[in-house]
């Protein structure tokens, strides 16, 4: 290389480095801005609905058909919900009208489909959900998962400020090497909410709640490791479906884990605890559904409502 161009090079190199830098700092001045602002707003509980709910889903697999469905169920009469999912999509990709959507004609081929954009834009959800892609490091290195979240929160305050906003917190593989629950552990702080909420909160005036589906999920697994086992459920892949070749899917709930998760979401959106709600419940199909043993169920709408009263994101009283 000549000496000329290799001082356009280190001079080229000094840039880059400046420019990283002062992304960094941006990116900590943000964070800092959104944690104090996110201790503001939930140091106030928000107060209960009084009356049945219109809720829009967004997301992919996790989310699923059932489980708004099963929540349907245990919010009663008067619930209403449309949803718009795709296989593994991040709010980006929901966001961006010319990325297309992986598996979007198959997962919206139902009555409860709604264009995301337009019925958000109607004003008329009283809350709205809004989960990002698996893996969560993935989303927040490749796809802007707080600038998304902070867009997404935007549109629907736009439209209606009474609507309230959630970001649904999911999980990982359950074969993950860094340990199933060791990372449920430590994801929430560091990136559903560090690397998340927070900088979306410092980016909107819309405020951004929590479903803290992974969180109940870990303390559920603890009650029924601590038990060994609790009627037939013995370890976290009993929430988990299997694959056509039976092999464990790693990252799908089956029938039991849709109704822990459709449990967390009818405690936050609803203020109400959980436990004494039936256990027998329908696909969106109609199909029944596999329903936990009476013992299962109880443990899992305790855990339900011991981890929401501990967790001040969610906006319910403790």
């Amino acid at each position: 290389m000549k000496p000329a161009s290799r001082r356009t090079a280190l001079a080229g190199l000094g840039a880059l480095a400046l420019v990283a830098a002062a992304g960094r700092q941006f990116w900590t001045r943000d964070r800092r801005q959104g944690a104090a602002e996110a201790q503001a707003l939930y140091a106030v509980p928000l107060n209960p609905p009084d009356a049945a709910l219109n809720v829009y889903h967004l997301g992919h697999s996790l989310v699923g058909r059932d489980m708004p469905a099963m929540l349907a169920q245990l919010a009663g009469a008067g619930h209403r919900y449309h949803s718009q999912l795709g296989w593994g999509t991040s709010l980006r990709d929901h966001w961006e009208e010319d990325v297309p959507i992986n598996g979007f004609a198959e997962e919206n081929a139902h009555a409860w489909f709604r264009p995301a954009k337009q019925a958000l834009a109607t004003g008329s959800y009283d809350a709205l959900v809004l989960t990002e892609m698996v893996e969560i490091r993935d989303a927040i290195r490749h796809h802007d998962a707080a600038e998304y979240l902070a867009r997404w929160a935007g549109l629907a305050w736009d439209a209606n400020p009474q609507t309230r906003i959630y970001l649904y917190e999911t999980w990982h593989h359950t074969d993950d090497g860094n340990g199933w629950l060791l990372r449920i552990d430590r994801d929430l702080r560091k990136f559903w909410q560090g690397r998340v909420k927070y900088p979306a909160l410092a980016a909107t005036d819309a405020p951004i709640h929590l479903i803290p589906a992974g969180q109940v999920m870990a303390a559920f697994v603890r009650r029924v490791e601590a038990a060994g086992g609790i009627g037939g459920v013995t370890s976290l892949h009993d929430l988990f479906t299997k694959r056509d070749d039976g092999t464990p899917d790693t990252i799908h709930f089956n029938d039991l884990g849709a109704y822990l998760v459709a449990l967390t979401h009818y405690a936050v959106l609803y203020h109400r605890d959980p436990r004494g709600l039936p256990h027998a419940l329908t696909r969106a199909d109609g199909a029944p559904a596999t329903a936990p043993s009476a013992d299962v169920a109880a443990v899992m709408q305790d855990v339900v409502w011991q981890v929401i009263a501990r967790h001040p994101e969610t906006g319910v009283a403790a």
